[in-house]
């Protein structure tokens, strides 16, 4: 019979400090989410030395803690009609040109209101391969990351698409809106990345993980920021932003990579003010998926699609390139 929980134990280190049971338990069970956390200890799923426990409740050395967390039951994905931009579509797949904040599939507090949800209703017949939660869904991107995607209407065509994916062949290229300016017009950065141990929705570069390769290329230079754009080698979660924060170019926006107003700090007066307008105006990562190529594996024609940026990036774009900051704010 199939397992229907997961069981975790764990005894508090001799040389913890105090700290709240929900924050020390996504640092020591990083598989975990800490919403997923906080919802078994209100359910009375976590013991600490065998009595039910608060979020709140401070660790103390020793404590001998038992975490049970259920097994997420499959949701069925329910037909939603949300407007799509479909750049391309035939009998066998389609090419969709995704907004930033819509999440690519269904996940854990996110059932509703994803591309796979808008899918459903627009086409209805979906590729398996990616299983109940994400059909048809070959690649992804982040949900505040606008831009290109494919999606296989069946098996063959999943597979097909996913054999170039591995194999490299498939072309994807980003632009992206980065702090500061760069001592070389273009480079490559490879290292491993993984999830970071202190928070599992975050990815860092490590020693060990999955091994990814970005090359940049500087498109225009400003005062504060750069404009970018980036080829992918590999495809791995988050990569972009790892990277180009590794490089301490941390894209425009982009909080959970360091994105955001800590890149204010050692900035002149008029950078700073003339950054904190810029920064205003950018509430998510500026991040675009500009174009996308492949061959299409029932046909075997070679496509390419390529999308203006998103009006937000644009507008930050005309901002930038103004001879004169009289106009300001935005």
């Amino acid at each position: 019979m199939e397992h229907q929980e997961h069981i975790f134990s764990v005894v508090v280190p001799p040389n913890q400090t105090r700290e709240r049971l929900d924050k020390f338990l996504a640092r020591f069970i990083g598989s975990v989410s800490r919403a997923r956390l906080q919802k078994a200890i209100a359910e009375d799923l976590v013991l600490v030395d065998g009595t039910p426990a608060k979020a709140s409740h401070q660790v103390a050395p020793q404590q001998q803690i038992v975490v049970c967390i259920p097994k997420p039951q499959p949701v069925d994905i329910h037909p939603e009609n949300i407007p799509l931009d479909i750049v391309c579509e035939d009998e066998h797949l389609l090419v969709v040109n995704k907004a930033a904040g819509m999440v690519v599939h269904p996940a854990f507090a996110n059932y509703t209101g994803t591309l796979v949800n808008a899918l459903m209703h627009h086409c209805g017949n979906l590729s398996s391969v990616g299983g109940r939660q994400r059909p048809g869904i070959v690649h992804r991107i982040d949900k505040d990351t606008s831009g290109l995607l494919v999606v296989a209407k069946n098996d063959v065509t999943h597979q097909g698409l996913s054999a170039q994916f591995r194999a490299k062949s498939a072309e994807r290229l980003y632009e992206a809106i980065c702090w500061h300016k760069f001592d070389k017009k273009s480079g490559r950065v490879e290292n491993y990345i993984a999830r970071s141990p202190k928070d599992r929705k975050r990815m860092t570069v490590q020693k060990t993980g999955k091994i990814a390769a970005t090359n940049y290329q500087v498109v225009e230079s400003f005062d504060v920021f750069s404009l970018l754009q980036l080829r992918l080698e590999t495809g791995r979660t988050h990569q972009i932003r790892v990277h180009l924060s590794y490089l301490g170019h941390p894209i425009l926006g982009d909080g959970e990579y360091g994105g955001r107003n800590r890149q204010l700090g050692g900035l002149s007066k008029s950078h700073f003010q003339f950054a904190a307008v810029i920064l205003e105006a950018m509430p998510r990562q500026a991040l675009h998926a500009k174009v996308l190529g492949f061959v299409h594996p029932v046909t075997k024609e070679k496509l390419r699609f390529e999308t203006n940026l998103p009006e937000d990036m644009s507008l930050v774009l005309e901002k930038l390139r103004l001879p004169t900051r009289d106009s300001l704010p935005i």
